[in-house]
This record gives C-alpha cells, sequence and structure tokens, in this order.
C-alpha cells in the first residue's frame, strides 16, 4: 500500500507548495521511490478551462486533455513522468460527483452533506492514485490558505485519514511564512504560529514546517519554531529564496526533508539520490557561455504565470545550448507595423504566444510581418502560428481581408476557421481539442530535422485550425505544411524554408519541455538565436534593457 504525503500552506498564499512538493517528489524519486504528486484545489470551477489568465495562470493540459492547474506543469518538469486528470481535483467536481450520485438516487434517501458525503469523495479521490500498485508514495498539495473556508473540507478529509490509515502511512508537511522586519532586523516567527495553532484547531498536525525566508534560519530560531508548534528541532526546515526553482530539491535535499519523510513511514532501505543530470543542467544555468534575447509576444504580460510552462520551456532549451535566455515582454496590443522595429530592435529571436479573442491579435500580426520579413527566428504557439497564416496570407498571397472567425466571424477569407466538429458545442469547458494527438511530418522539412523522427505526439488546446481549403495557395506562395494530424489532415505545423528559421505549431510544445528532456523546437529555436546573435556585428544591435509594454 502507498504511503501519503500532505502539502498544507499557511500565512499567505503563493509561497510555493507546489515548488516544494515536486522537490520533496524529485529528491524522493532519485532515491529508487515511484512517486506522484496531485493537486487539490478549493475553487468552485469543475476546472481552470475556463478561467481567464489573469484569474489563475496559465491553464496546463495533460497527455489524456485535461485542463488543470499550473502546478502539475511543475510536477512533470521534475518529475519527467506524464500526469493525469486524477492529478487534479477541485472543489467543483467533488460537489458535481456528489451532486449527481444524489440526483441518481446513491445515497438512498439520506441527507446528502459535507460530513461525511463530500468528505468521502474527496478521501476517495486522495487515495485513488495509492490503490494500483504503481505508486510507492503519493503527494498531495493542499491548494488555499489553512483559515480559508474553501479549504476547510480538505483539511478535515486530511485529519480523518490521519485517523483512519496506520501512523506510519501518513505525514503532513505544512508550508508557511517566516516574514523578516527590517525596524526590527529579526525574523519573526509568529505568523507560523498562528498557522499551525489554526492548523491544528482543525485536527491536524503536521509532523514537518517548511519555513519560506529571504533569510536563514538561526538555531534559536529554529528551536523556537520547534518548541511551539510541537515538532522536532530537525522537523524545521529553511526554504530560503533560491535563484532558480531547479536549485529548491538540492537545498531540499540538504536540509534532508525527504529523509525526515521515508523515516516517518518507516523506510531504511534507500539508495543516495541520483542527482547527477539534473546538476549538470543547474551548472549549465548557472555558468552560460553566451547570452540571447528573445521577445515574447502576447497580451497576458502583466502575470508571468499566464506563460508559465513557455517560461520553464526557454530555462530547459537555455540550459541545452549552454545559453542564458533574456525574455523581453512585447505587448501585442501596442505593436503596430509602423512601430515595429523600433518595438522589436535588438532581438535575436521572436514567440508569438497563444491566446484568444481578438485583443492584441492585429500586434501580433505585426510582429510577424517583421520576423519573416527581417530574417528574425520566429517561432509561433497555437494562435501565434494563426497569426502567421494570417500575415502570409495578406501579405504574400494578397488576401487583405484574411482572419479567423474566431474574430470575425464574416471575414472574406477565413484562412483559420472553426474546427469541423467544434461547431454543434455550446457548453464551452472541457470541450475544445484537448490531449496528445499524432502528427506526421515530411521529410526533408525543419520540423522533421528538428525532431528527428515521426509521427510525433504533442498536446492540444485549440478551436480552430487551419482552413485545408487555403492549403494548395500557402504552399504555391512558399509557406509550408510540413506537419498534418494523420487522421484528419489538420496542418499542425507550418513553416518557411527560405527563412532561417520560421515555425509555427498548432499544439502546445511547452507543455512536454521537462528538465531532463527540454522540447526540440525550443532548443533549436535558441539554438538559431544564437546563431544570429553570434553574427551580428559588436554593437551593431542595440539590446533592450527591460520590459516593453507600451
Amino acid at each position: 500500500m502507498a504511503k501519503y504525503i500532505f502539502v498544507t500552506g499557511g500565512v499567505t498564499s503563493s509561497l510555493g507548495k507546489g515548488i516544494i512538493a515536486a522537490s520533496l517528489a524529485k529528491l524522493l524519486q532519485a532515491r529508487g521511490m515511484r512517486v506522484t504528486i496531485q493537486k487539490f484545489d478549493p475553487y468552485i470551477n469543475v476546472d481552470p478551462g475556463t478561467l481567464n489568465p489573469y484569474e489563475h495562470g496559465e491553464c496546463y493540459v495533460t497527455e489524456d486533455g485535461a485542463e488543470t492547474d499550473l502546478d502539475l506543469g511543475h510536477y512533470e518538469r521534475f518529475l519527467n513522468i506524464f500526469t493525469s486528470q486524477a492529478n487534479n481535483v477541485t472543489t467543483g467536481r467533488i460537489y458535481q460527483t456528489v451532486i449527481n450520485k444524489e440526483r441518481e438516487g446513491a445515497y438512498l434517501g439520506k441527507t446528502v452533506q459535507v460530513v461525511p458525503h463530500i468528505t468521502d469523495e474527496i478521501k476517495r479521490r486522495m487515495l485513488q492514485l495509492g490503490q494500483n500498485g504503481e505508486y510507492d508514495i503519493v503527494i498531495t498539495e493542499i491548494g488555499g490558505t489553512v483559515g480559508d473556508i474553501e479549504s476547510l473540507p480538505f483539511v478535515e478529509a486530511v485529519r480523518q485519514l490521519q485517523w483512519e490509515l496506520p501512523e506510519e502511512d501518513t505525514v503532513v508537511v505544512h508550508l508557511t511564512l517566516i516574514p523578516y522586519l527590517k525596524a526590527a532586523k529579526e525574523l519573526k516567527t509568529k505568523p507560523t504560529q498562528h498557522s499551525v495553532r489554526m492548523l491544528s484547531q482543525e485536527g491536524v498536525h503536521p509532523d514537518i514546517i517548511v519555513c519560506r525566508t529571504e533569510r536563514p534560519l538561526t538555531p534559536e530560531i529554529r528551536r523556537k519554531i520547534a518548541l511551539f508548534c510541537n515538532v522536532k528541532p530537525e522537523a524545521v526546515i529553511e526554504s530560503i529564496d533560491a535563484p532558480t526553482i531547479y536549485e529548491v530539491p538540492l537545498l531540499m535535499l540538504r536540509e534532508k526533508l525527504d529523509v525526515i519523510c521515508l523515516k516517518k513511514f518507516g523506510i531504511s532501505s534507500y539508495k543516495e539520490p541520483e542527482l547527477n543530470k539534473w546538476k549538470e543542467v543547474l551548472d549549465k544555468l548557472k555558468y552560460p557561455k553566451s547570452k540571447v534575447t528573445i521577445g515574447l509576444i502576447g497580451k497576458y504580460l502583466e502575470l508571468q504565470d499566464a506563460y508559465k510552462s513557455i517560461l520553464e520551456s526557454f530555462v530547459h532549451a537555455g540550459a541545452t545550448n549552454e545559453c542564458q535566455v533574456q525574455i523581453v515582454n512585447v505587448h501585442s496590443e501596442y505593436i503596430t507595423d509602423e512601430n515595429a522595429a523600433e518595438k522589436l530592435a535588438g532581438l535575436d529571436g521572436l514567440l508569438v504566444a497563444p491566446g484568444f479573442g481578438l485583443r492584441g491579435v492585429e500586434g501580433k500580426i505585426s510582429a510577424v510581418k517583421y520576423a519573416r520579413e527581417n530574417g528574425l527566428p520566429f517561432f509561433g504557439i497555437c494562435l501565434g502560428m494563426q497569426m502567421a497564416v494570417i500575415e502570409f496570407a495578406r501579405h504574400v498571397i494578397g488576401l487583405k481581408e484574411a482572419h479567423s472567425t474566431e474574430m470575425v466571424a464574416d471575414t472574406k477569407d477565413p484562412v483559420i476557421d472553426l474546427m469541423e466538429e467544434q461547431k454543434k458545442v455550446k457548453a464551452l469547458g472541457g470541450t475544445m481539442r484537448l490531449g496528445a494527438y499524432p502528427c506526421e511530418l515530411e521529410p526533408g522539412t525543419l520540423a522533421h530535422s528538428i525532431y528527428g523522427y515521426s509521427p510525433i505526439s504533442e498536446r492540444h488546446r485549440h478551436r480552430w485550425e487551419f482552413n485545408n481549403s487555403y492549403l494548395s495557395r500557402f504552399e504555391e506562395a512558399g509557406m509550408k505544411a510540413s506537419g498534418k494530424n494523420p487522421d484528419t489532415g489538420l496542418v499542425e505545423i507550418i513553416e518557411l524554408p527560405e527563412h532561417p528559421f520560421f515555425i509555427g505549431v498548432q499544439y502546445h510544445p511547452e507543455l512536454k519541455s521537462t528538465v531532463e528532456n527540454p522540447q526540440p523546437i525550443f532548443v533549436s529555436f535558441i539554438k538559431a538565436a544564437k546563431e544570429r546573435q553570434e553574427k551580428s556585428t559588436a554593437g551593431s544591435v542595440s539590446k533592450p534593457s527591460e520590459t516593453i509594454n507600451n
């Protein structure tokens, strides 16, 4: 039977429970354990698929087509394994399941209540991944902050499991904040004491307290937290700010977070952690041999989490190329044909990000035009690929009114159109083309040289597609459809063979990039940007030094 680790958070949100959970999982995995992580989110949305990126950051999509919390991206990037629908559960999904059962008469006329019916469903899902013998340890991250009214059913479920399961089968890790007051010149433990007391009042006692801090914890601070929070001093873990999230597993290794968990589980036989490849990546991140500047063209730039997987993919690709990747955010609403040269000056590469809706579309098209005409390495993802198609249709083929029916329903030339199976869809939640699909690559193309094999499999999240009735005109004009779905003929990849590096993909390659297996297109894109940068004469290109957003 699997062992269970529950990760809760206190004092404030955004402390990094997902990174701590993923780092602990990485260490346990490196010691030979079979580990998975799941996230329980307290919001009532069934999934984040209909949430604006400003509300919740990016919506991460799994192989099986689940729209999930962005923390699942961290789980996959750290563990190098796939997650699934079972790894992300929301309050909305819990209540939906219970209400459906009630409508079916499954409760035999009983009054349906939070306890036991809601908590029973939470417990069932908490234990689900550990019951098939596939994993030794299941880590469950509880979203939100202890004390939030939405989190109470999840905390109660953890309390019940602590009581129901053998004592050596559960560990509770509580992440808190130790603020530093400059005026007093000292770290303050009171918020942590209150947070632990609040958790204990709900019947859950933490075994380990992980303290997020800007300053190192002194032995006196550790003893004080241990005394007032009723844990052993060695169970007070320092989680100090790190230059990169990929350094956190090594910091947690130094603090022996994984060993403390294994001792609590009564596991005494484990190997030394195998982290050589991880450390190699870190060394390349710390000591890059070159630097490139990439423009990220998007419209949700005020919230970095909106493009989290893209940003992390650049980190992976940069390490592979032993190159520091500087990202310059360029808001698409403020780009025009007239000012594109000024806004995009000094870039070594250009990525047009995914998104939905009309806002910022014309700016993205202007950015694509600049990259195409100036030989600037270009990479378009999902909507970014579609903007490349529209730009080419307008300025090369001569279809001046070309557009997507997503933005202009009655456009004269719908080079991007709603997928046939989407035309009857009314409910928006969970109904896009989601999850992994195969793609056949044409030999001799840029796409085939990047991947080196065919077919490939990548994850999708879209409703609109390239309109194949225009395909022959595009190929006659010089744009190549180098990747297609073998079953539907849907164009998955477009490229310009005469351009130094110009590729657009309908899928989301950033969702499968991990520390140990960087995504091939990102790696090739950074390589192309690096080559362009190396060819530029010293001082001939002015480097932007800060975010461009107006």
